[in-house]
């Protein structure tokens, strides 16, 4: 006899509490669960239930072989329903968050292209700085860019981020252009006043080597994007994602300054709750964006 159905017959007699509970449930006599039973107590050599005339009472072999029982069948459900979901489209609505520079210059793209391949997937996207509680707030999806605090997110880690100097042709005519990181002394610089480090630059050379710079300026923000088009407008050097400077440069509006230098690459990872069985659009969304930017 097949030995799931005589564990899942079994668990139904302990469940139900009699051989005749059990056939009533199970669409069968009486008789063919006790052969179920008696089968098993025969393949394994010892008594699971102590039978009287009013209930059946486990063994100590009885009990532990029920735990186990309950183990085994819940783990092939959960394999049969994994299966199937794996063979369904991807549907739903996939809400996630990331950092506003990060979020608007690359992750946004990726996730038009991304809706593009699941027709039956929409978006709900959050950009924001400061850290969020992902479970509790109800996001499936995070991007986070920094060292990992001890969490209890699954962490897939994405291509580090890194940051660059630029500044526009006009500033560095009239001002002229930094031949080392040591020379950003005598610049202005744009800064980021949510940096815990706001003064200093800490900068990673060609070769690995590294430099702290005290650097000063007249122009602070909160925002990239500000900072950014402060730049454009000649205030002085920026420090940014490559990503958000990507287009400047491009088209000449920001020239490199120290290419060969840039900010220390900051680690950047897609986290997520731990779920033994994530959801077709889930999964989809976690290979989509690991194989994007992984």
């Amino acid at each position: 006899m097949d030995k799931l159905a005589g564990m899942a017959m079994f668990v139904r007699v302990v469940e139900q509490g009699s051989f005749a509970a059990a056939a009533d449930i199970s669409r069968v006599s009486p008789a063919m669960v006790a052969k179920h039973i008696r089968t098993i107590e025969q393949r394994l050599g010892a008594r699971l239930l102590h039978r009287t005339t009013r209930r059946h009472q486990l063994t100590e072999v009885g009990k532990l072989y029920y735990e186990r029982c309950k183990t085994v069948l819940a783990e092939v459900e959960l394999a049969e329903q994994s299966a199937s979901e794996l063979q369904s489209a991807p549907r739903g609505r996939l809400r996630l968050v990331a950092p506003v520079s990060f979020g608007t210059q690359s992750l946004v793209p990726a996730l038009v292209d991304y809706l593009h391949e699941n027709l039956e997937v929409s978006v709900d996207l959050a950009l924001d700085n400061n850290p969020h509680d992902l479970i509790g707030e109800g996001y499936e999806l995070g991007i986070h860019i920094g060292d990992l605090a001890d969490t209890n997110l699954v962490a897939r880690p994405l291509k580090p981020y890194r940051r660059i100097l630029a500044a526009s042709p006009d500033y560095l005519d009239r001002c002229g252009r930094p031949q080392s990181p040591e020379n950003l002394v005598d610049h202005m610089c744009l800064g980021h006043s949510y940096w815990r480090l706001q003064g200093r630059w800490h900068l990673v050379g060609p070769d690995g080597e590294t430099r702290e710079i005290a650097i000063k300026g007249r122009f602070t923000a909160n925002q990239g994007g500000a900072l950014r088009v402060a730049a454009l407008h000649g205030a002085g050097i920026v420090l940014q994602p490559e990503l958000l400077l990507a287009a400047d440069l491009d088209a000449g509006r920001l020239e490199p300054v120290l290419p060969l230098w840039s900010y220390q690459p900051t680690p950047m990872h897609l986290v997520y709750a731990p779920d033994r069985r994530p959801t077709a659009m889930l999964r989809s969304a976690i290979d989509f964006l690991v194989a994007r930017f992984g």
